[in-house]
């Protein structure tokens, strides 16, 4: 898991980020992102390995007001025309239960949406963002600060939108990323390019979870 001095990342100062894999982008669902259902199981395998490796995950969400005042613009007209999708309080809008830890509580609307971070288990939380990015008005900076983390490992649903948005911002902010390339939906080769040519290490989960494993079993 080598890289430059700057980009090499510090996995016992890691956090797991996971873009926008609800249940309305899953197979057959009102939103369905092609890839996001068969690269669950892979997600789930990663956060679990950050959850015994005692490492924070944070979900990050959407949800659309039905009468779409805080829809991207793109997909306004669609939500106000009574599209169902991504809805405040609807099953859809959940994240994917796999993706979940034992005994997680359904999404708290009103909080997420007042810009509040909702805890669904150590070391766990979900936050809501408006736009593509997961920075983009939402507290996630902040609370990584808080916990001391320098490197992020991104996973999720959809590549070309909101998870590349995300790394570039997270690059922006000066934190040390892995996309974990087995992991998310959309990818693409020139994508993989460009996200090494800004020293993003692109790696199977396979690798990510042997590497968290070893480095937890390191002596402090």
């Amino acid at each position: 898991m080598s890289g430059a001095p700057y980009t090499e990342l510090d996995l016992a100062r890691c956090a797991l980020i996971t873009i926008d894999t609800q249940c309305d982008v899953l197979e057959g669902a009102p939103l369905e992102i092609p890839g996001t259902s068969a690269a669950l199981p892979t997600m789930a395998a990663l956060a679990q390995a950050f959850r015994d490796t005692r490492r924070p995950i944070v979900h990050v969400v959407r949800i659309y007001e039905p009468d779409g005042s805080n829809v991207d613009l793109c997909r306004r007209e669609l939500v106000e025309s009574g599209a169902a999708i991504l809805a405040t309080g609807a099953p859809g809008t959940e994240i994917a239960p796999a993706l979940l830890p034992a005994g997680a509580p359904a999404l708290d609307a009103a909080r997420l949406l007042g810009g509040g971070l909702q805890e669904i288990g150590p070391e766990e939380v979900v936050v809501y963002k408006p736009r593509w990015g997961a920075f983009f008005q939402t507290p996630l900076h902040e609370h990584l600060r808080s916990l001391g983390v320098s490197t992020l490992v991104f996973c999720g649903c959809n590549f070309p939108n909101c998870p590349r948005t995300s790394i570039y911002e997270a690059s922006e902010r000066d934190y040390r990323v892995a996309l974990a390339r087995d992991a998310i939906s959309g990818l693409y080769e020139r994508g993989e390019r460009e996200l090494a040519g800004i020293g993003v290490q692109l790696l199977g989960t396979d690798e990510l979870v042997a590497a968290l494993s070893a480095q937890s079993a390191t002596p402090a």
